[in-house]
């Protein structure tokens, strides 16, 4: 029998120095995929993604999906032996992440000069609000601006209403991603030169990347994009409808096609002939009408009676899920989304799990987030130091 394959990313050793939460996030998803991920915290002031959100028993429920496949080492680096500490982890280390405001590593003589002097190949990754340069660079900076500033928030909510933010981390959550993506781009030129180099990224741009093409739109046109609510100027009907049972669907007719399958089955079989029914963008014109005729059948049928319509017709629909929904729901459940993890501190957990699945080197979640400064003295004596050593910069408060 063939033995397990190793994650992809097993080998690459990544430190953490970021707090909430893009980061943490990007060097989570390299460790569910086998990397080494070594979290710094600061002795006395814990990462705050420990305190945030809903806790069990004093314990973070958050960090423990934030902090997973990690373990962690209590270190401040603001002080000479921190620092030296530091210099010697990177040393043997491909990745650091940190999010500290520009500056501040020079400041503590942990720029980029010293650390590639210690490590020529390390991939250095500076995840700040607005980048290390320009204006705006040393203001403190946070998820929540960046969907204000990227105009997320000005395209979000109803036309008579204020602009939405929402109410997760969706800024911060796709620059993760980016930063991610940013350090294994990073690395495959590093297989290529072996030298390292410094990833700058900042979290107003990977929104602003996803929001498509409203900079060509203005740049080209003119046009500045409105709120419109659920609809869309590029097709109709696309909008969220509610049931006679009192919950919600979401119909989208991207496709021509979809579209007149839907009014096929909602009986308006006739508005297919309208001379405006041929595009997605003249069909939003009209899209009063057409919310008036999906919206009148979908309230006559329950959610379940609806989606089976809609599955037989062929025509897109989506049940609008709780976190319940979610958690219960079929698909979800074949394809692993939901993991359940076995924690020492809390029993077993569920939590989304890695994000995507690979056929021959899957990753996976080794264990939750762990206790502050868990695995300090395991990492030091790895880097060479005696028991003696670690109690006295313990004593000194450099742990």
């Amino acid at each position: 029998m063939n033995a397990p394959a190793q994650p992809p990313l097993t080998g690459l050793r990544v430190v953490d120095l970021a707090t909430l939460f893009a980061g943490p996030l990007a060097a989570t998803m390299l460790g569910d995929f086998g990397a080494e991920v070594i979290k710094v915290e600061h002795p006395r002031r814990p990462d705050p993604s420990r305190g945030h959100g809903l806790s069990k028993n004093g314990v973070g429920l958050w960090w423990k999906i934030l902090g997973r496949n990690k373990r962690n080492l209590t270190l401040d680096l603001s002080a000479p032996a921190g620092r030296d500490l530091l210099l010697r982890l990177a040393a043997g280390t491909d990745v650091i992440i940190e999010n500290f405001r520009p500056g501040t590593l020079e400041r503590w003589g942990l720029g980029p000069a010293e650390l590639h002097a210690a490590n020529p190949r390390l991939v250095l990754t500076r995840v700040t609000g607005f980048g290390q340069f320009g204006p705006y660079a040393h203001r403190p900076g946070f998820g929540t601006l960046a969907e204000a500033m990227s105009g997320f928030a000005a395209i979000t909510g109803e036309p008579d209403s204020p602009p939405t933010l929402p109410p997760f981390g969706l800024a911060d959550s796709i620059a993760a991603l980016a930063t991610a993506y940013a350090v294994m781009t990073a690395l495959a030129g590093r297989d290529r030169t072996g030298e390292g180099q410094v990833v700058d990224m900042a979290i107003i741009e990977p929104i602003l990347t996803v929001l498509g093409p409203q900079p060509l739109w203005y740049d080209q046109l003119g046009h500045v994009q409105p709120r419109t609510g659920n609809r869309s100027r590029n097709n109709a009907p696309r909008n969220t409808y509610r049931t006679s049972d009192g919950q919600w669907v979401a119909v989208s007719t991207s496709a021509q096609s979809v579209a007149e399958r839907v009014v096929w089955l909602v009986g308006r079989p006739e508005l297919v002939d309208e001379p405006w029914f041929g595009s997605g963008t003249t069909r939003a014109e009209h899209a009063d009408e057409l919310d008036e005729a999906v919206g009148d059948w979908i309230a006559r049928h329950t959610r379940a009676e609806a989606l089976r319509a809609f599955e037989k017709a062929e025509a897109a629909i989506a049940p609008v899920y709780d976190i319940r929904d979610v958690m219960e729901d079929p698909q979800y459940r074949a394809l692993g989304s939901i993991a359940e993890v076995d924690d020492p501190e809390l029993g077993p957990l569920r939590m989304q799990n890695v994000l995507f699945r690979l056929s021959g080197t899957p990753g996976a979640i080794r264990w939750a987030g762990r206790p502050h400064g868990a695995d300090t003295d395991e990492i030091l004596t790895g880097l060479g130091l005696s028991a003696p050593e670690i109690a006295a910069l313990r004593a000194e408060h450099v742990l």
